[in-house]
């Protein structure tokens, strides 16, 4: 791009109202001075296409992505990183001086960041980690908690048949329980991970027992709202360190930026209490 235009960001998907994404990169844009912008768009599946291609002709240096176009994106893209590809979605996409369309997945980075900054002494070596959900945000974490060194995961998903297909994808250190076993595996557990939208306002309850769980257990939840979902507030009462799941949506966000705007942005409580606010 050249020198004298202002860059442009934003976040795609349909509905798009209720993104935080516009908050947390404006405060970024602020905070460093940059002479950019970032909106959020309502693209329909129909025009995902024609709208991706016209956007670097338009100034569009990068877009994020969100519900439901993240696995439609890949077959769109030019290029598809490795962690994209075995996650089997983008949300992140940055388009190169010459239109090209560069798809990938920060969302288990996000997650990883989360957690050592949440729980400061997490160690993946620890003992197994148990996964709630097999849903799109559990690949991403199951590939960031693979890579980080677990040893072995316990996957449980309300429908079976979806976590024995992720098993079939990730391989032998997964082990698939039934959901109505959770609660064995939790509490077999170092790390307890839900990646449901169970818990969430708006959403039922995730209906778990906990009565197994460790307090040297690391509790933590993608659920941001409430920031303290039942689960981590059962948690915390036995004793765990837990973890809310604000920070992946932040942490998430910060290599985007980077990309795009050229500046390493910082992840810190100003931050928080800006999306909080929002």
């Amino acid at each position: 791009m050249s020198e004298d235009r202002i860059p442009l960001a934003g976040v795609i998907g349909s509905p798009i109202e209720h993104s935080k994404s516009p908050v947390l990169h404006g405060h970024w844009l602020k905070r460093y001075g940059i002479k950019g912008h970032y909106i959020p768009m309502n693209i329909s599946h129909e025009n995902l296409e024609s709208s991706l291609r016209a956007m670097p002709g338009l100034g569009f240096v990068g877009v994020n992505v969100t519900i439901p176009h993240k696995e439609t994106v890949l077959n769109i893209a030019d290029s598809v990183t490795d962690r994209a590809a075995l996650i089997g979605a983008a949300n992140t996409l940055t388009f190169s001086d010459d239109g090209r369309i560069i798809a990938d997945n920060t969302d288990g980075y996000g997650f990883i960041e989360n957690l050592k900054q949440g729980a400061p002494g997490w160690d993946a070596k620890a003992g197994p980690a148990a996964v709630l959900g097999a849903g799109g945000a559990a690949r991403a974490v199951l590939a960031a908690l693979l890579d980080a060194g677990v040893e072995r995961i316990l996957l449980a998903n309300r429908t079976k048949a979806r976590s024995e297909a992720l098993k079939a994808e990730f391989g032998a250190r997964i082990s698939v329980f039934d959901w109505v076993h959770a609660n064995t595996m939790i509490a077999e557990a170092a790390t307890v991970v839900n990646t449901t939208s169970l818990g969430m306002q708006g959403n039922g309850p995730l209906n778990v027992s906990l009565e197994g769980l460790r307090s040297e257990t690391v509790v933590t939840d993608i659920v941001y709202a409430p920031l303290e979902t039942e689960l981590l507030k059962s948690a915390r009462e036995n004793g765990c360190v837990t973890v809310d799941g604000l920070g992946m949506l932040l942490y998430q966000a910060a290599p985007g930026f980077e990309r795009w705007f050229g500046q390493r942005p910082e992840v810190d409580e100003d931050l928080r209490q800006a999306v909080l606010s929002a």
